[in-house]
């Protein structure tokens, strides 16, 4: 019988486990232990537990973190489970700031702030604020989001609006440094006006709604930032659609920036609307006694 090979033991089937099972298989041997904790290894397994149909739900409760398990679209709140942060904060100082394939990018709202890396299946952590962030974190004015660059280092955007002035500085898991970035010339989107939503991942993109409420009402642009380039884009909303912004959210689908907007004009209307070669397609629309297709009948 052909042996196989250690490639193949991890990136093949060990890739393939849970995350608390693969922790059990780093007690195997010290050259388990390293290869289970390679950037490789968690950049390959994390991708194919983040395409499972299985998800898990963390939520921020009163005085409790609590997560919940999503099978095939349904919420199993009889499985509810409670988990601990890996420092002894009570959860009403702690602020979700992006999640990204297991990982979660949480703040520490204390005297300064503190951004900390934490994988609550793994309950693997890690501390990844600098001297930056000394002031207290502001849920509209600060940011972020999470993505793998080409080489599958892990990086870390965080965006902070302060008096008018936009930061935006990425974080090297491989490096444990930051780095400043240069933002758009000639918007108003550093504004304490704009409300920032959390960046979400799509096709080498990290995408933000940035929502005006109050000059002139109701406007809404959407902010891209470029995995590869390190550089930020403004996309056009779809004009068509004519929704207060906070009802505009992202979602990712076959690797592709999809967004429902939900409505009432007399009845709950729900759309999804994905976009593709620069402009946005219709793909459903939902409301209380039908739903009507476009273009594609299936995702």
């Amino acid at each position: 019988m052909e042996r196989i090979g250690d490639d193949m033991i991890f990136e093949e089937i060990l890739s393939r486990l849970p995350a608390k099972v693969v922790c059990r298989f780093k007690c195997v041997s010290k050259q388990w232990c390293y290869e289970l904790s390679t950037p490789k290894f968690v950049f390959i397994q994390t991708r194919r537990v983040g395409n499972s149909i299985q998800k898990k739900l963390l939520s921020l409760k009163e005085n409790s973190i609590n997560v919940d398990d999503i099978v095939s679209g349904n919420l199993e709140v009889d499985n509810s489970k409670t988990v601990t942060f890996p420092y002894d904060v009570h959860p009403s100082f702690l602020s979700i700031i992006c999640s990204f394939n297991g990982l979660i990018l949480v703040c520490i709202k204390r005297n300064h702030s503190e951004l900390v890396l934490w994988n609550p299946t793994t309950r693997r952590f890690k501390l990844i604020s600098d001297d930056y962030f000394i002031r207290y974190f502001g849920r509209h004015n600060d940011t972020g989001g999470m993505c793998f660059d080409e080489d599958n280092d892990l990086k870390v955007l965080h965006i902070n609006c302060y008096w008018d002035v936009l930061t935006a500085r990425v974080y090297s898991r491989r490096h444990d440094s930051w780095r400043k970035l240069n933002f758009l010339n000639g918007t108003q989107l550093p504004s304490n006006f704009y409300s920032w939503s959390s960046g979400i991942y799509s096709g080498k993109t990290i995408y933000f709604i940035v929502s005006n409420y109050w000059i002139p009402p109701g406007e809404r642009n959407i902010v891209a930032f470029d995995v590869i380039s390190e550089s930020f884009s403004l996309l056009h909303f779809p004009e068509r659609i004519e929704v207060n912004p906070c009802q505009v959210h992202f979602l990712t689908i076959s690797n592709k920036l999809h967004v429902i907007v939900v409505q009432y004009a007399g009845e709950l209307i729900a759309d999804l609307v994905k976009y593709e070669h620069d402009d946005w397609i219709k793909v459903f629309s939902f409301n209380k006694a039908r739903i009507v297709q476009h273009l594609e009948p299936q995702l």
